[in-house]
């Protein structure tokens, strides 16, 4: 399997986690997610009180430089171990 059907299938494996992961966890999943398919974090940062906007896009936007094959791995190994943590 290439980089993209391995990551493809880690999508679809995070997606079925029997238990919700932590929210670090899943800020770490949504940032690596949105670098991998669409790269350095795009658009302004959300401000007033959408605490959990700003979480997304801070999370995103650390990754900035970070190549989307780079991103793409690290996904997989996260859900690789998520999936061992939580089934």
């Amino acid at each position: 399997m290439n980089l993209i059907d391995r990551f493809n299938a880690s999508v679809k494996e995070a997606e079925q986690l029997t238990r919700r992961p932590s929210n670090e966890e899943l800020l770490s999943l949504y940032a690596l997610y949105k670098q991998a398919t669409l790269g350095d974090v795009q658009g302004e940062a959300p401000g007033g009180f959408d605490f959990k906007g700003i979480a997304k896009y801070n999370a995103w936007s650390a990754l900035k430089g970070t190549s989307k094959e780079q991103a793409m791995q690290q996904y997989i190994e996260l859900v690789k171990s998520l999936s061992e943590k939580y089934r």
